[in-house]
């Protein structure tokens, strides 16, 4: 009879111990967060509603950064497609410059000059319509990025040395890219 009071006994000992660990455990969850993760469902589902709602706005900044940046690529890409075009039409500028030059010293053919001036006017106002720019050179400091020097001449005046005496054939800009560089004499 001893022997099952003990057993009752022993089994009620661990009936409390089972009780004070429950307690224990849920007394555990009310204290304030120390470094443990919290087991409350609302406070984590808000900490995973901010958390992906920063994943969100950060995607959706890098999605308009992207859209941004092929956007002008795809500009820089149109624009510089009709680069060929304004390089092939660069040498007919330089030919109707050539013209104008040699009817300047022939007076009777007045009704000819007419004609080249406008066919002139109408090539320069096409190309800087489209976005072609001569580049001014003469007097400017010689830069090997615009130009490409054909000669160098001595001068007498010490603030002309390096900068660019006469152009032989004009630079071209299509929109800020050099697609002609300008070919000049520089003064030594």
């Amino acid at each position: 009879m001893k022997h099952k009071e003990e057993q009752k006994s022993d089994i009620n000992d661990r009936k409390v111990e089972d009780v004070d660990r429950g307690e224990a455990i849920q007394n555990q969850e009310e204290l304030p967060d120390a470094g443990i993760e919290s087991t409350d469902p609302l406070s984590k589902l808000e900490a995973d509603l901010t958390a992906a709602n920063d994943k969100y706005l950060r995607l959706y900044s890098d999605f308009e950064n992207y859209k941004r940046r092929m956007n002008q690529d795809r500009v820089d890409q149109i624009r510089m497609a009709n680069a060929d075009v304004f390089r092939s039409l660069i040498p007919v500028i330089d030919d109707f410059e050539r013209a104008l030059k040699s009817i300047e010293e022939t007076k009777e053919i007045a009704s000819v000059k007419e004609g080249v001036n406008l066919i002139y006017s109408k090539i320069k106002s096409i190309t800087a319509a489209k976005g072609l720019v001569e580049m001014q050179s003469v007097g400017k400091p010689f830069d090997a990025e615009l130009h490409d020097a054909l000669a160098n001449i001595p001068v007498n005046e010490p603030e002309k040395k390096g900068l660019i005496i006469e152009e032989i054939e004009k630079g071209y800009y299509l929109g800020d890219k050099v697609i002609r560089h300008a070919k000049v004499i520089v003064g030594n």
